[in-house]
């Protein structure tokens, strides 16, 4: 494992999840984006609120800050607030795997007890499986709106995008 094939997941992991955002949410109904669904975490709004927290969690976690709250769905009953505060997220992701070398992929910077044996390559590889998780979370629920999904395998990235 490198820094740069790190970077080039989370290339992945960030065209997905905009791939996701522009092909089925912006096209949704505000109901749709807010309707409580009997699956895993909930609405589309749940699903991408709690996506956006996650990356932000992890990434505050391996500067070694303190964890922060979750976000909190209720604050984002529009797309544009949401779209916004994961777009500063992403930023700051960003920034941090910029300066990402190999020689930090075994240190352990993550004060929270319960992590704190965890490498940086470890969180940085969970952080890019969660979000394959909850992607394909919510093509299955968007799917049962009615829409038809497409598959976000990894595979087609690399395809699409040779190293």
């Amino acid at each position: 494992m490198t820094a740069d094939l790190l970077r080039h997941f989370y290339e992945y992991h960030f065209s997905e999840n905009r791939s996701l955002w522009n092909t089925y949410v912006v096209p949704l109904s505000q109901e749709q984006y807010l309707a409580e669904v009997d699956y895993s975490i909930g609405s589309v709004r749940h699903h991408l609120v709690h996506m956006a927290s996650v990356d932000r969690t992890w990434f505050t976690e391996l500067r070694g800050l303190d964890i922060p709250e979750p976000l909190n769905p209720a604050q984002f009953a529009d797309r544009e607030t949401l779209r916004a505060r994961w777009d500063h997220i992403e930023a700051e992701m960003r920034a941090y795997l910029a300066n990402l070398r190999d020689d930090m992929l075994n240190s352990k910077p993550i004060i929270d007890e319960e992590d704190q044996d965890l490498t940086v390559g470890q969180v940085l590889l969970h952080v890019v499986n969660h979000g394959t998780d909850h992607r394909a979370q919510l093509l299955r629920l968007l799917n049962g709106f009615g829409l038809k999904t497409v598959s976000q395998d990894y595979i087609f990235y690399v395809y699409d995008n040779p190293t």
